[in-house]
């Protein structure tokens, strides 16, 4: 599979977006460790996954009127692939000084991409992490990139992500976010069918 929208020699963990499609595709099997073993292509296969199910009835009812729109589809694509990628390392607090934990930022994009694709509408194309992740108590700014169904609030939206994200974010990791904001980029054509979000 050559998706056009995409670079073939960007990498995840090894592996290209392509590649992770195929495997997908063919029900992860025969099974490859190199993928199943790697965080960095686990979650890539998850958002894929994601994306392949608010896709496909949408390209079903366009295949029958129009040609598919892929701009949305290709700025999903590349957040996912930059997402996916390890990135900084972001500390973790613990009572021994020589523990030495950290999450990933990779790792974080991809909690928050799937935060924001649990809201109704809601797929996130593009996460960033803008401040020093790598010093504790740092002041760390989310910026979200957004793509939503047609007819829901976009205000309304955008608000219930950065609530959602904001709140696993304080769960999850210790960062110091000073704000979420959300970019609402696309707007998608309703969808009908018991997939339809």
């Amino acid at each position: 599979m050559t998706d056009p929208l995409l670079p073939p020699d960007e990498l995840i963990d090894g592996h290209t977006l392509d590649e992770l499609s195929d495997y997908l595709a063919a029900g992860r099997q025969p099974a490859d460790p190199t993928i199943d073993d790697s965080p960095q292509c686990r979650a890539a296969l998850t958002a894929l996954e994601r994306l392949g199910r608010a896709t496909q009835d949408l390209l079903d009812e366009e295949a029958a009127a129009s040609p598919a729109d892929d701009d949305w589809v290709g700025r999903i694509l590349t957040g996912i692939r930059l997402d996916v990628q390890s990135g900084r390392r972001i500390p973790i607090a613990h009572p021994d000084p020589a523990a030495d934990l950290a999450l990933t930022e990779g790792a974080v994009r991809a909690l928050v991409r799937g935060v924001g694709d649990e809201i109704d509408g809601v797929l996130v194309g593009r996460c960033r992490l803008d401040g020093e992740v790598e010093t504790p108590g740092a002041p760390v700014a989310v910026h979200l990139e957004i793509s939503v169904r047609y007819g829901v609030s976009m205000t309304e939206t955008a608000e219930a992500v950065r609530t959602a994200v904001a709140a696993e974010l304080a769960r999850h990791a210790e960062l110091t976010i000073t704000s979420v904001d959300v970019l609402v980029t696309d707007v998608r054509e309703p969808r009908t069918g018991k997939d339809a979000r």
